[in-house]
């Protein structure tokens, strides 16, 4: 709305012409949603805290997290407010890209809230029913491949890092990927979301990197420049890439160990399904494998203890799954298996990087 209201003003005064440019209003969309966390966060806090709206443990986890029990959770609505707020200040909401990244994250976010609410009322950790859950996300990331491949011009092209002339054309299986990855990626950072700052970590160097990623597609010279596809209006996808990682570090304040707040499934599947709706927007799909990898990993940790659990009928790989338990388990403390999983998504960025370069 800012970029609508005072952009049109740069012809009288010189000064609004800042307002063209992506670089500055992603600056300010990711102050935005900082601020916007700083001061909504404790009455956020307190307001959950004052409706008894605590997390629920599971029976089968560590023994150390027992004593989280009752910290309020949902704490992911502060994320989603502020992202979008952020976003419709600073972006051109010309762009439909735009529309369907705050989509996306509305979407998973309503399906998270759902999960979130009925663990509240029935004080458990059994939310919506898994296959209901699966069914609405496929939906909702349906909705968008199809409106992307069905978009004049679109090119269904999937892009392989490390490779410059591999652009296999997926046909209509570029909806099937699409949805895939969109619905693999919210689900992925839910798993994560186990530890305090576990999943917001990687998931604030994830949306840096797809900042970089957005603006270098949306800009047809350095696309030209670096060889990836060109999507064009896909730059304003930087501001809200931005936003999200401006409240990420926001929500963090609050996340970090101990937590004062957790995420909850209403934050984890906002912010997945907002990355991979932002890989595949940018024509970076298969790159969110490298830059998502601590996401990844959870999530085949998962898969391979319950393969393996049934084919061999109870025996295990590791002591727990998701992976982050396996070293609580082992003896790590909490706060050192967070940072580690940091330092690992830090570097899986700059690889993700490099990968501009090294084709």
């Amino acid at each position: 709305m800012l970029f609508h209201l005072l952009y049109p003003l740069h012809e009288t005064y010189s000064f609004f012409n800042v307002f063209r440019y992506i670089t500055f209003r992603t600056i300010y969309a990711a102050i935005t949603s900082l601020v916007i966390c700083f001061v909504i966060g404790p009455w956020l806090i307190r307001k959950l805290r004052a409706l008894q709206i605590g997390q629920t443990i599971r029976e089968d986890g560590p023994d150390s997290h027992l004593s989280k029990k009752g910290t309020p959770t949902m704490g992911g609505i502060l994320i989603i407010f502020a992202v979008t707020i952020s976003t419709l200040l600073w972006a051109n909401l010309t762009i439909g890209y735009i529309w369907l990244a705050v989509m996306v994250m509305l979407g998973f976010g309503l399906i998270g809230f759902l999960d979130d609410y009925r663990k509240f009322t029935r004080q458990n950790s059994r939310g919506v029913p898994g296959k209901i859950r699966l069914t609405a996300e496929i939906a909702i990331a349906l909705f968008v491949a199809l409106i992307l491949y069905l978009k004049p011009g679109y090119n269904p092209i999937v892009t392989i890092p490390f490779f410059k002339t591999a652009l296999p054309n997926l046909g209509w299986g570029y909806v099937l990927l699409s949805t895939f990855i969109i619905v693999g990626a919210a689900n992925a950072v839910n798993l994560t979301d186990g530890l305090d700052g576990l999943a917001i970590g990687p998931a604030i160097t994830c949306f840096m990197t797809y900042l970089l990623f957005a603006y270098f597609a949306g800009n047809i010279k350095i696309a030209s420049y670096l060889q990836i596809p060109y999507v064009a209006g896909t730059g304003e996808l930087a501001i809200f890439c931005g936003a999200i990682v401006g409240a990420g570090i926001g929500f963090l304040w609050y996340n970090a160990y101990p937590a004062q707040v957790f995420m909850g499934d209403v934050g984890a599947l906002s912010l997945g399904g907002s990355l991979g709706a932002v890989a595949v927007l940018t024509k970076q799909e298969i790159l969110l494998a490298i830059v998502g990898g601590i996401f990844v990993l959870e999530t085949f940790s998962v898969i391979f203890q319950v393969g393996w659990f049934k084919l061999t009928k109870g025996r295990r790989i590791f002591q727990m799954a998701p992976i982050h338990h396996h070293f609580e388990l082992k003896g790590w403390p909490e706060p050192k298996v967070i940072v580690r999983f940091w330092i690992i998504s830090i570097l899986l960025a700059l690889v993700a990087i490099s990968t501009l370069k090294l084709r």
